[in-house]
């Protein structure tokens, strides 16, 4: 039975935890504005001053593998969230192979050519993140152990900050963040310190 969480929350992860997929699901509302949605999950490596170390600290869709299968995505779901069950997107997580140097992993999801096709997640419903505990890279389910819904009503966002994996006291933990941003990827890249 998984936690359920809300806005601000935070939890420790499970210590025999040793590897984690971190599930991502949304549905586009319908609207008549002639795009399909693509929604981009991403993860940003961050040091102790909640920046990148480097540009490559950054998993997303044109660089789907971090530090040889440390963390990595599963690639880029162009359905807009189609999917009837299931998540749309997933990020996975080996905590066994994470460098010292590392205190956080940020899980945010953007809105491809938002501002091109007049879209924002005010125009989602649905959204949720899950982590789950699993055995090895082809587990593709896992037993979930949280679940974030989002509830709150973003009206002109076009990316948002969903949750936080850290480590506290030689512990992983998660925060339930929820905060959105205008200005899509390139605002997370310049927030998280990533040269666009």
């Amino acid at each position: 039975m998984p936690v359920n969480l809300s806005k601000g929350q935070r939890v420790s992860l499970d210590k025999t935890m040793r590897m984690a997929l971190v599930g991502l699901g949304w549905d586009p509302n319908k609207y008549d504005g002639g795009y399909d949605f693509d929604l981009d999950a991403s993860a940003f490596i961050l040091g102790a001053n909640g920046k990148v170390a480097k540009d490559e600290d950054f998993v997303f869709y044109n660089n789907p593998d971090w530090n040889d299968h440390t963390i990595w995505s599963t690639g880029d779901d162009r359905s807009g969230g189609n999917s009837e069950e299931g998540d749309d997107e997933q990020i996975f997580i080996d905590f066994e192979k994470i460098p010292p140097s590392v205190d956080k992993i940020a899980i945010t999801v953007t809105i491809h050519e938002a501002e091109e096709r007049h879209q924002n997640f005010g125009q989602v419903s649905n959204a949720y993140v899950r982590v789950a505990k699993i055995d090895s890279e082809e587990d593709t389910e896992g037993e979930t152990v949280i679940r974030f819904d989002l509830e709150e009503d973003f009206s002109i966002e076009t990316a948002l900050v969903v949750c936080e994996i850290y480590r506290k006291n030689g512990e992983w933990k998660f925060n339930a963040v929820a905060a959105g941003y205008q200005g899509g990827l390139a605002a997370l890249c310049r927030s998280f310190g990533v040269d666009v």
